[in-house]
C-alpha cells in the first residue's frame, strides 16, 4: 500500500505530527510512507522517522487553488496513492489529497472539506494535538496506538552549557512584548555566566534585533535570530543546557530533542498544545486573568498580553536555572 501524509504547516505541530507517522509505520509495516510537508518545514524531515518519499509544497510556486490542484495531480502521476492522510483542518489541503487521486482519503471534519474525504471524522478537541492526530487514525483503522513518542533522531552531541531563548512567536499574544523581554533577559544575565543565545527566523530577526540592542547587559549574549537554519538551531538545542521559550514552534523542537525547556504561556491552552515530554518541559502561566487562555492570536482586551507582561522574571530564571542539565 502507498500511504501519503499531509504534514501540518507549522513548526510546533509538525513535531507533534511525529508520534502519527511512527505510528502509521508500526500500524502498517509493509507500505510506503509518503509525506507533503510545507517549503521551509522540510530540513526537519531529516530528524523525523524514515521515509520513502518527500513532497515538498511551495505556495510561491503553487499559487491559489489551481497551484493546489497541479501539485496533487503532479503526486498523482509520480506515485498515485491509495491512502491519504490529511492532519491539517484546512480545505485546501483536503482539495490538495483530491487531486493526488488517493482511493482514501482520511481527515477531521471542518470547512465542508468532508466532500472531498473519503472519511470524515469529529475531531474530539479536550485532547492534546499529539492525541488528536493519533486519534484520527484510531477512528480510521480501529487500532489502538502504542504510548505517543514525540522524539526526534538526534546525532549525539557534548553540551556546552549554553541556555537558547526564544522570545518568539507567530502570534502577538504569545510573543514576549518587547520592555518585558529586555527585562527578563537583564535578570537572566545577570543570574549566570552560562552562554546564552537568542534564536529565531528570518521574520523574527527585527524583533530581536530590538531586544538585544535596548539590553544594557549583553556581554556573553549571542544574537542568532535569522542566522540559523533549522538543522543548525537543532544542532544549537542539542548542545544546550536548556531552552527558555514563549508557546511557539522553537519550544516543540527543544522538547521533542529531549533538552530540559521552560514555556512561557500566555494565549494558547497548554493542555492541549503544550510540549508533549511532560518530565522535561516546565509550563508557565499567570493564572490570575479571567481571560486566560483566550487562545486568540492578538490579545482583544488589553492590547498587549497582559498575561505574559505581569509573569515575574525572577521567577522565570530561578525554574530555568533549577532545570539545566
Amino acid at each position: 500500500m502507498r500511504i501519503l501524509i499531509r504534514l501540518p504547516n507549522w513548526l510546533g505541530d509538525m513535531v507533534m505530527s511525529v508520534a502519527f507517522v511512527k505510528e502509521v509505520k508500526r500500524q502498517f509495516p509493509d507500505s510506503t510512507i509518503s509525506v507533503i510537508v510545507k517549503k521551509g518545514l522540510h530540513p526537519l524531515l531529516q530528524f523525523f522517522p524514515p521515509i520513502q518519499q518527500s513532497f515538498v509544497f511551495s505556495k510561491d510556486e503553487y499559487k491559489g487553488l489551481a497551484g493546489l490542484f497541479r501539485f496533487g495531480m503532479m503526486i498523482r502521476k509520480q506515485q498515485h496513492p491509495d491512502l491519504f492522510f490529511c492532519l491539517p483542518d484546512s480545505f485546501s489541503s483536503a482539495l490538495m489529497g483530491w487531486a493526488t487521486g488517493a482511493q482514501q482519503r482520511v481527515g477531521y471534519k471542518n470547512e465542508l472539506r468532508q466532500i472531498l474525504l473519503t472519511q470524515s471524522f469529529i475531531k474530539n478537541k479536550i485532547l492534546h494535538r499529539v492525541e488528536q492526530y493519533l486519534n484520527l487514525l484510531y477512528q480510521f483503522t480501529g487500532q489502538v496506538p502504542a504510548s505517543p513518542e514525540v522524539l526526534l533522531q538526534e546525532n549525539k552531541f557534548s553540551s556546552t552549557g549554553t541556555i537558547i531563548v526564544n522570545f518568539n512567536s507567530e502570534a502577538s499574544s504569545r510573543q514576549l512584548p518587547l520592555s518585558k523581554a529586555v527585562s527578563l533577559l537583564k535578570e537572566l544575565r545577570s543570574s549566570t555566566d552560562k552562554k546564552i543565545v537568542l534564536a529565531g527566523g528570518p521574520s523574527d530577526r527585527k524583533f530581536v534585533d530590538a531586544i538585544f540592542s535596548s539590553c544594557s547587559l549583553t556581554a556573553g549574549i549571542s544574537n542568532l535570530a535569522g542566522k540559523t537554519t533549522l538543522p543548525e538551531l537543532i544542532h544549537l538545542m542539542q548542545e544546550a543546557s536548556a531552552v527558555l521559550s514563549t508557546d511557539s514552534g522553537p519550544a516543540h523542537l527543544a522538547n521533542a530533542l529531549l533538552v530540559p525547556t521552560v514555556v512561557l504561556f500566555g494565549a494558547g491552552n497548554e493542555r492541549h498544545t503544550a510540549p508533549y515530554n511532560k518530565s522535561l518541559c516546565s509550563v508557565i502561566r499567570l493564572g490570575q486573568l479571567p481571560c486566560e487562555p483566550c487562545v486568540n492570536n492578538v490579545c482583544k482586551l488589553y492590547g498587549s498580553p497582559r498575561c505574559l507582561e505581569l509573569l515575574d522574571e525572577t521567577m522565570i530564571v530561578q525554574k530555568l536555572l533549577s532545570v539545566m542539565r
